[in-house]
């Protein structure tokens, strides 16, 4: 009886944190966030059923203009968010905090945003409210954006003929794995078969 009592009296105190943790989240924000993230996605999946030979409803022409305003409309909102609360981490959005990261990972024509958002990011990392492993990849984006060498090598082109996979320049070419594990990733080698 007693065991019983404090397994559920346990669990209550779980349920109720828990509870108290997502009520913290802002859901108007999660609501946009998760709509911009599935605008992002969309358009991406159709141009990946193309390359896969997949049937798709739309032509490549539609994609790429649909995939195009897509990103431009996400971009201006992604601005308006980082004006208003800084970079949305884990402790405001939880989860979809990693989908905010994903929008701006594709705002290439606006190198400066990307490069503001990387700045935000840096201190949630630090507090542990961001995810390393996309301030990593974000930081090579813009690395490589900027032709200049990437530090994490997460950057990568595969050739068409061999679909050997090969990451852009690296900064730090020995020491990249150990730049890698220090962000939570997986070693370069790894990876790259990601690609191929």
């Amino acid at each position: 009886m007693k065991i019983s009592l404090i397994i559920i009296l346990s669990c209550l105190f779980i349920a109720t944190k828990l509870s108290a943790q997502t009520a913290k989240h802002d859901t108007l924000l999660i609501q946009k966030i998760d709509s911009m993230f599935k605008d992002d996605q969309f358009w991406r999946k159709e141009e990946a059923k193309l390359a896969k030979n997949q049937p798709s409803a739309y032509s490549e022409e539609t994609i790429q203009k649909k995939w195009a305003e897509a990103d431009s409309i996400n971009q201006i909102k992604a601005k308006a968010i980082i004006k208003k609360y800084g970079y949305p981490g884990f402790s405001l959005v939880g989860e979809w905090s990693t989908d905010f990261w994903a929008i701006v990972d594709h705002c290439d024509d606006d190198i400066s945003f990307q490069e503001q958002v990387l700045a935000l990011m840096k201190i949630e990392v630090a507090k542990n409210n961001a995810g390393k492993e996309e301030y990593a990849l974000l930081t090579d984006r813009v690395l490589v954006n900027k032709k200049q060498k990437q530090i994490y090598g997460t950057q990568v082109r595969t050739n068409p003929k061999t679909h050997k996979a090969t990451p852009f320049p690296l900064k730090y070419p020995k020491q990249v794995n150990a730049l890698r594990k220090k962000m939570g990733m997986e070693p370069l080698e790894v990876y790259l078969k990601r690609f191929e």
